[in-house]
């Protein structure tokens, strides 16, 4: 199969994954394309929203639908790195067998994970990058396909640990899962409060995933995309010469390498979703807000004047 097909392929998949996960899910159509998004790019997702938006359920959702293994841990204070990883126990032969933790899923949902402390929040570092773990001088493989779909609380902030810039950088998007209409909301509870119950279809396997990733990455991309995203994260950085004003009045800190990276892969799936054969520069813009809203540092007058993340990077681009 050409890859011309093997994108015609994944359009009709994905249009039937939608229509599966909006069995469950009432709405929130743009965080449902970009946590696929994210998942066909091969990265891994933060979502951050106030309790009782349906977060844990879409993604428990979206697992099934893809017919992939799925864990939850629900990130407390005293949550400890084994708790997570595995941990060897003395077996009845008096040998020590490794015991693995919650971290091997395909699909893991970290569940409040600003309320741990950065110890247990840092276990999750090399599994999310390196996508295997090391536990007592060993190392172990994670299962692939391999996601972390975590959700934080924006509003609840006594005893919550900020996420590092370091382990911020590694979730592809920062998706923003905002109230549902009015239409929405009396569709939702239309449907939560009576006694029905749906059985959702598995769409995709793992191997197939697996292969519309590599698709992902073979997209050739024109030379004018790459360089709008490249400049777009410059535009981020104070120090850099020529930036607009806006990064010099309300920016702190600018987007790493990682954020071009991204853009670029991003822009690459965005466009495959929609059946197109190569990312123009309104693919790069169309998932630049969800980069990089997490990786820009606002100054105090940004706060102050009530600019929020979202209108500087409208404003960059």
């Amino acid at each position: 199969m050409s890859d011309k097909e093997a994108i015609d392929r994944l359009v009709v998949h994905y249009k039937e994954l939608k229509e599966e996960i909006h069995k469950i899910i009432i709405g929130q159509d743009e965080v449902v394309d970009q946590v696929l998004i994210s998942i066909f790019s091969r990265a891994h997702c933060l979502l951050v929203g106030v309790p009782g938006l349906a977060k844990t359920l879409l993604v428990n959702t979206i697992a099934e639908t893809l017919g992939l293994s799925f864990n939850r841990i629900q990130f407390t204070p005293d949550l400890m790195p084994s708790d997570i990883v595995g941990s060897e126990i003395l077996d009845e032969t008096k040998n020590f067998k490794f015991i693995k933790g919650p971290l091997f899923a395909n699909v893991l949902l970290a569940d409040e994970i600003n309320r741990t402390p950065p110890k247990t929040q840092s276990a999750l570092l090399e599994a999310m990058q390196e996508r295997r773990v090391t536990a007592a001088g060993t190392t172990y493989t994670l299962p692939a396909p391999f996601f972390v779909l975590a959700t934080q609380n924006p509003i609840e902030q006594e005893g919550t640990y900020p996420l590092p810039e370091a382990q911020l950088d590694r979730f592809m998007f920062n998706i923003w899962v905002d109230y549902p209409s009015y239409v929405e909301e009396l569709a939702i509870v239309k449907a939560t409060t009576a006694d029905t119950k749906i059985n959702l279809r598995k769409v995709l396997t793992g191997e197939e995933i697996i292969n519309y990733q590599e698709l992902i990455r073979r997209i050739p991309v024109a030379d004018n995309v790459l360089e709008y995203a490249v400049k777009l994260v410059g535009k981020t950085r104070v120090n850099n010469p020529g930036v607009p004003q806006i990064t010099k009045d309300f920016i702190t800190w600018g987007a790493g390498p990682r954020a071009s990276q991204y853009l670029v892969v991003g822009a690459k799936c965005h466009a495959a979703l929609q059946g197109k054969y190569s990312p123009d520069i309104e693919d790069v813009k169309a998932v630049a807000k969800a980069i990089l809203r997490h990786r820009l540092v606002r100054n105090y007058r940004a706060e102050a004047e009530g600019y929020s993340m979202d209108r500087i990077i409208d404003e960059l681009l």
